[in-house]
């Protein structure tokens, strides 16, 4: 059961007008809490997180379940039960949450610590920013970054192109006035 200073917290962000995701790191915040603070553990950080996120769908905050290719079937199908049972406002079974409760005593304290919270982040980041280019993997701290090394150039003036630029004969161009400049006369799309 969250705490009332949690839920109150939720609402205040809600009032704000928060993202759900904004919302629902205020449950993720008391799950480390709880950990750091004895009252129970977590096998991993991810495992903290995912327990965090199922309190706030169960009370209610709309946080939709993650999309196909983004985790394990069974996940999803965790996600999608909570956020069900948060629209209808159902209570989880007391049997099971004292089940849940004395199996996460068991579990160890280290997965709040900020070294395994810093290890989360990264990895998580690291999934966000991988991109393939001819076939290699890369990968991005920031979107800056990925720019530099996928972004095509422009054959007149060398800089990179984001967004509209001007293909012709696979020779690229960052705006129509230097094709014209440039001389160019075949087929030319942007």
């Amino acid at each position: 059961m969250p705490e009332k200073e949690t839920l109150e917290r939720v609402r205040r962000d809600k009032r704000k007008g928060k993202s759900a995701s904004s919302q629902a790191g205020e449950f993720v915040r008391e799950e480390m809490h709880h950990i750091r603070e004895g009252k129970h553990g977590a096998r991993s950080s991810k495992q903290a997180i995912a327990i965090g996120l199922s309190k706030a769908r169960r009370t209610g905050v709309v946080l939709a379940p993650p999309k196909k290719g983004q985790t394990s079937e069974k996940t999803r199908r965790n996600a999608r039960r909570a956020f069900a049972a948060g629209r209808r406002n159902q209570a989880k079974s007391s049997r099971r949450s004292r089940a849940t409760g004395r199996a996460l005593r068991r579990e160890g304290h280290s997965a709040a610590t900020r070294r395994a919270l810093s290890r989360q982040a990264r990895s998580a980041a690291r999934k966000r920013t991988r991109s393939h280019l001819a076939g290699e993997p890369h990968t991005f701290d920031c979107f800056e970054c990925a720019i530099h090394l996928l972004a095509p150039e422009c054959a007149h003036c060398g800089c990179k192109i984001i967004g509209h630029g001007v293909e012709s004969n696979g020779v690229f161009y960052c705006c129509a006035h230097y094709v014209t400049q440039e001389g160019v006369r075949s087929e030319v799309r942007e």
